[in-house]
């Protein structure tokens, strides 16, 4: 793998630097891709951009993936060996809100990306796609050959339309697409609009905190090292052709192109209240919590079925919630010198 170029969107995002910087120590080239948005804190987006400028083999390039023009040209300024695409508007509840920043950069701009691996004639595009795509489902574990036609927010309406249009361009131009649905990815630098890091400095100030459905959901917590070694170990594994995919009964995670559809999560539900209760013994206060109904958007669970990705690479996330939680509340102090 050393030696390769390799692009990343959302370089500056929580999954994005992390896989720029496992790619960087293994001696990639990373040209890094943000647009350094205001969705939550640019401070923590500008350290974790700042961590990966100080090494060698990092490039970073500030385009808005909705830029037609700019993404034409930094497609025809360099050669990529492969396309870590993870560079979106997310989000579930704030595409109630905002619902073009969706269509922008998760419509328009994942379209930039499949132009720019067209006309590059790319070997391997991998791009996120989201638990979230399951929407009305209720058998668990979700599976990738599942139906996922009742999406219930349009953020995930779009990680579906993701999906399709990965589909056209594999059929249309044979590029090898990889698409992974993420589980509720958590740890250090995380997000500040995902409910572990707003539950931590809620409780950590003594305020309180929105626990819906009363606490009795339950997530895949998926934590961030296991996500980046499934991404790193795709690289290697581009999507191929499934010689035995039958038109007639059509499998919805591959395809007689050179498409695939993966999972990846932690296969270990985690109970809303539960979650809590961990953060609590780890902070050392209790949480003063205000119950509300299920909001609009929202799933009551979320399961993984990996088996597909441990297949393909001998790989599957397993690190526990205690432990991820631990590891976050140790970083969330240290860099809030808390």
């Amino acid at each position: 793998m050393s030696g390769k170029n390799i692009l990343v969107t959302g370089a500056a995002g929580f999954v994005g630097s992390y896989v720029s910087q496992a790619l960087l120590q293994k001696g990639i080239t990373v040209v890094g891709l943000d647009n350094l948005n205001t969705y939550y804190d640019p401070a923590l987006k500008q350290a974790r951009l700042t961590r990966l400028q100080s090494q060698a083999g990092f490039h970073f390039h500030q385009i808005d993936l909705a830029n037609r023009s700019a993404m034409e040209g930094l497609f025809k300024g360099e050669r990529f060996d492969a396309v870590v695409h993870l560079g979106a508007q997310a989000g579930v509840r704030y595409s109630l809100e905002n619902p073009h920043a969706y269509a922008d950069s998760n419509l328009t701009g994942f379209l930039n990306i499949l132009e720019g691996c067209r006309a590059q004639k790319s070997e391997n595009l991998i791009y996120a796609s989201s638990s979230s795509v399951y929407g009305l489902n209720r058998k668990v574990p979700f599976a990738v050959g599942d139906s996922v036609d009742h999406p219930v927010s349009l953020y995930a309406a779009t990680k579906k339309a993701n999906e399709l249009m990965a589909h056209s361009y594999s059929h249309l131009y044979r590029i090898p697409t990889t698409g992974l649905r993420f589980f509720t990815v958590y740890g250090p630098w995380g997000r500040p609009d995902m409910a572990y890091f707003s539950f931590t400095k809620a409780i950590l100030k003594g305020e309180p905190i929105k626990v819906f459905n009363h606490g009795k959901m339950k997530r895949d917590f998926t934590y961030i090292d296991d996500i980046v070694e499934g991404i790193v170990r795709l690289i290697d594994h581009p999507a191929v052709t499934n010689s035995s995919w039958n038109g007639l009964v059509p499998a919805n995670d591959s395809s007689s192109a050179p498409y695939r559809l993966y999972n990846i999560g932690n296969r270990s539900p985690v109970e809303l209240l539960y979650f809590i209760q961990t953060l609590e013994e780890l902070i050392g206060k209790k949480a003063v919590m205000e119950m509300l109904p299920m909001q609009p958007g929202d799933v009551f669970e979320t399961v993984a079925d990996v088996q597909a990705l441990e297949e393909a690479v001998g790989f599957s996330p397993k690190t526990p919630i205690e432990v991820g939680l631990e590891k976050f509340v140790r970083w969330y102090r240290e860099y809030y010198s808390i």
